[in-house]
Order: structure tokens, then sequence, then C-alpha cells
């Protein structure tokens, strides 16, 4: 018995640390700073269930579930109630017709790549941390992490229907979001000049 539980271990920890720095890239997209400790309990979580992982092939994606499901519990605890957003704000917004209109870099002949070449990896995470977990784990996963909408539907427990809405929103809010950072960093500056 005591042979199993070891072989059972290692088997665990085999899995765990290939599966390491995926599962801590995913996390840091989700919930930012607190990347670790989802991480931690993700393991935590999955060793304690280890026993009921059918097969070793499927222990990436099993890993990954819960790991969102870490992810979305520390977002849940953090707010308990959701924010408030205007979808039809949103929804008119278009950061194309923004970025023409306001014209952030004078004399560019490719005017939307210069404002996207503006942000960095830490830049669209910080975007991305502006939006709540409902639409961040969906853009995350599908945009990101190459997930499948199907995937993430049976990641999350939801019809795919609502996952596709949820990109759809994610990303207007994202648009939104990233020409509100680009205004309070001084992006828009830097790239002025």
């Amino acid at each position: 018995m005591d042979d199993s539980r070891t072989k059972l271990r290692e088997s665990f920890r085999v899995l765990a640390s290939g599966q390491l720095p995926r599962l801590y890239s995913i996390a840091r997209r989700l919930v930012g700073d607190a990347a670790e400790d989802a991480v931690q309990d993700c393991l935590l979580k999955g060793f304690e269930r280890y026993g009921q992982l059918k097969t070793a092939e499927s222990g990436p994606a099993w890993l990954t579930s819960i790991l969102v499901n870490c992810c979305r519990d520390r977002g849940r605890t953090e707010s308990r109630r959701p924010q408030q957003i205007d979808f039809e704000e949103a929804e008119r917004f278009s950061l194309y017709r923004k970025i023409a209109y306001e014209d952030p870099f004078p004399y560019s002949d490719s005017l939307h790549l210069d404002f996207l070449e503006e942000f960095g990896p830490e830049d669209v995470r910080a975007v991305l941390l502006r939006l709540p977990p409902l639409y961040r784990i969906p853009l995350v996963l599908v945009h990101m992490d190459g997930f499948l909408a199907k995937e993430v539907a049976r990641l999350l427990d939801v019809p795919l229907g609502t996952v596709l809405a949820r990109l759809h929103r994610g990303r207007k809010l994202f648009e939104v979001q990233m020409w509100a950072y680009a205004e309070e960093t001084g992006l828009l500056r830097k790239g002025a000049r």
C-alpha cells in the first residue's frame, strides 16, 4: 500500500512539474499577482483528487480545469458584487475609429499598428486585469492559450453560446480599456514623439 502511494505521489510530481510553467503563465494572465497562490491552490486540489484522474494524457487539461476554477474562486471572493459595465457604450466604441479620430501619431502611415506597438506584454497584462474575470478568462484561454471556444465552454461548464457572447463582449471591453490605459499611462504621448 505504501509503495502505491509513493508511485502516485511521484506520478503527480512529474505531471505537476511538467505543467507548472504553463499553469503559472495562464494564472498570471487571469489573476495577476495572485498567480502563485492560484497555482498552489490548483496543485493542492489536484494532488488531493489525483486518484480520480482516468488517463495520464488528460492530466494537462485536468490541471488547467482545476486552475481555471481556482482563479474563478479568487475572483468571486475579491468582488462579491460584479462591476457595473455599460455594454451599450462598449458596443459603440471602436478602437479603430478612436485612433483615427484622435490621431495620436501624427504623420504616421500605419497609425493603428503604431498604437498597438506601444503595448508591451506587461501593458497587455495590465489591461487584461482591468476586465472582470467573467470576460477575462475566456479571452485569455481562447486568444492567448489557444483553447477552442467549445473547450472553454466545457472548462467553465457553460453553454457554447455563453462563451461566444463573453468573448465578443470581452474583446469590446478590452478595446475600451486599451485606449483608457494608453491615455492614463502616457503611451500616446510617448509614441507621438
